[in-house]
């Protein structure tokens, strides 16, 4: 597993998608801190900057994850790696967390003004570290989903088009389940309600049964992104 996470990550900065990704949130994590800056008060940090970064975050994850399956199936090295000694969830799991650590290098880097804004004002850093973890479970789920997607296609557009239709799907599902007046689908869509959970973060909250959730999530999708994978190996 090792070995081929850290041939992923190579592979990121090796081309400029890695780079284009963190610097792309980095930056838009610089301008709305600014925002914050002009609007004089710290206290708007969780409002502005962490509520429009979700929506950014989760746009960025179809880029970072649309060629992580996709690549070795378009130029048939899936088979070197499916005769490699090692097995099929070590693969997936290599592959799904040098996505997550590229994600995770970009989220880390949006803390860095609110530890600089620190030095002259007094940030609610029980809202922003729990944005921050919240933004790292949720995108850490949207990415299994993002490599699961990725392992039943060749091409990275649909792969993109896919996880970004699922994300958007989860943000809005909320949304579309109280337009709709049933209480099993109003029970089904709380328990599944990936919002709900995150809710709970960003009003600076810890929520054990919300993080096993999420982790649940990333488990399950790199648990069917393998059996994917292994699928091939007998086709």
């Amino acid at each position: 597993m090792v070995a081929v996470f850290k041939r992923e990550l190579r592979s990121y900065f090796s081309s400029p998608i890695g780079y284009v990704c963190v610097a792309a949130l980095a930056a838009l994590y610089g301008f709305f801190y600014f925002v914050v800056m002009v609007q004089g008060s710290s206290s708007f940090i969780p409002n502005i900057v962490y509520s429009t970064m979700f929506n950014f975050s989760m746009l960025v994850i179809p880029i970072i994850t649309m060629r992580s399956m996709t690549d070795d199936q378009k130029n048939k090295t899936d088979q070197i790696l499916l005769t490699a000694p090692v097995g099929v969830t070590s693969i997936v799991a290599g592959k799904f967390l040098a996505c997550f650590v590229v994600f995770f290098i970009a989220s880390t880097i949006g803390l860095f003004p609110g530890v600089a804004m620190s030095f002259f004002s007094s940030p609610g850093w029980g809202e922003i570290i729990g944005n921050y973890l919240g933004t790292l479970l949720y995108g850490g789920a949207m990415i299994s989903i993002g490599v699961f997607i990725s392992s039943l296609t060749i091409s990275q557009i649909i792969a993109a088009i896919g996880t970004f239709a699922v994300s958007v799907f989860l943000m809005y599902i909320d949304a579309l389940a109280s337009s709709i007046n049933n209480a099993v689908v109003a029970t089904v869509v709380s328990w599944i309600s990936f919002s709900n959970r995150y809710t709970t973060f960003t009003q600076g909250l810890f929520s054990v049964s919300s993080t096993v959730f999420f982790l649940s999530v990333m488990a399950i999708f790199v648990f069917l992104t393998a059996r994917r994978v292994e699928s091939r190996r007998w086709s």
